[in-house]
């Protein structure tokens, strides 16, 4: 006889889409949990213990509008990677600081935002003015 699980004691993945970063050095693919509802996006990376390298959360605002990003119960530094309604990087907040208040966010409305791991940004080279794409943000 076998031993059957209840469907909740299995752990599942998060689905996630292919986000890329097109930067002056090259392309950078990573696999993104998408926030597109407000319970999502006020969730976001909260009590994720890690991230892997290529992985990262994409919070989607339709239509764009200014936001602002907090830390609160996030327990790793984050990229945050503030995307334009064209798909450019208008701003990076890098390794912003875990369980910290404070809000993270340019003064310019945006389509979306990339979290990735902290410091990441800076490792690939990416930088404002560098695309992103993703079939979310396309048309």
């Amino acid at each position: 006889m076998g031993l059957t699980l209840a469907p909740w004691a299995v752990a599942v993945e998060p689905a996630t889409i292919p986000v890329v970063v097109a930067t002056a050095s090259g392309e950078h693919l990573f696999r993104a949990e998408v926030a597109a509802t407000p319970e999502e996006r006020a969730r976001g990376l909260m009590f994720r213990e890690q991230l892997d390298l290529d992985a990262g959360m994409l919070f989607l605002f339709d239509p764009p509008r200014r936001v602002g990003f907090w830390m609160k119960n996030t327990l790793i530094p984050l990229d945050m990677i503030f995307i334009d309604a064209g798909g450019r990087i208008v701003a990076i907040e890098e390794r912003t600081e875990p369980h910290s208040l404070e809000p993270r966010g340019p003064d310019l409305p945006v389509r979306a935002v990339l979290e990735i791991n902290g410091g990441l940004a800076e490792r690939l080279g990416i930088a404002p003015g560098d695309v992103v794409r993703a079939a979310p943000l396309e048309g």
